[in-house]
């Protein structure tokens, strides 16, 4: 029996299971989101917490610590320059795991292993929408109060054009009933 043991084997040696392990933090922390097994998520939960807390740190020790670890320097850069700030106001507590479906191969787990802060493409193309929208109804609004002066004036004018000719043609009328008199 495996009492007091910690952390998952997937099946692999240890040089191997590092490997593995660094490449999934990578890519989730260049990502933001990744898809992978229910178990292979949560076992890089806790090491992606720590990388995320040295990007908190942001001394150079804190940076090289994570470039020990995390394989590219731009996923680095990312964390330090994108990642951590948002997450200054946070202890702990940097991603979430959401069950996904079971692979149709071996029947595993999976899930998804994502930022709490993360916004799908979707959502942030929403929120562009919403604000252009926003942003339209103030423009209309505003261009619609001076056309209804402008209506206004011209309705006045149309108004007296109006009686101008009624009076024409009364007149006209009234000479042209002098002339059939006579």
């Amino acid at each position: 029996m495996r009492h007091r043991i910690a952390g998952r084997q997937f099946g692999r040696n240890t040089n191997q299971r590092k490997a593995l392990l660094r490449s999934l933090v990578t890519s989730l922390i260049k990502h933001g989101r990744i898809e992978t097994t229910l178990a292979k998520a949560k076992e890089i939960r806790g090491i992606a917490e720590k990388i995320i807390t040295l990007g908190k740190r942001g001394d150079l020790h804190a940076r090289k610590l994570a470039l020990s670890y995390v394989y590219t320097e731009d996923t680095i850069s990312n964390l330090f320059d994108k990642v951590a700030p948002r997450m200054k106001d946070r202890n702990g507590g940097y991603f979430r795991i959401v069950k996904t479906r079971r692979r149709h191969g071996d029947g595993a787990e999976m899930g998804v292993i994502e930022l709490v802060d993360y916004e799908t493409e979707k959502q942030k193309l929403e929120k562009k929408k919403e604000g252009k929208k926003k942003i339209e109804e103030k423009k209309t609004v505003e261009k619609k109060e001076p056309k209804k002066e402008v209506k206004k004036e011209e309705k006045k004018e149309v108004k007296k054009k109006k009686e101008e000719k009624k009076k024409k043609g009364k007149k006209e009328k009234e000479k042209d009933e002098k002339k059939s008199e006579n």
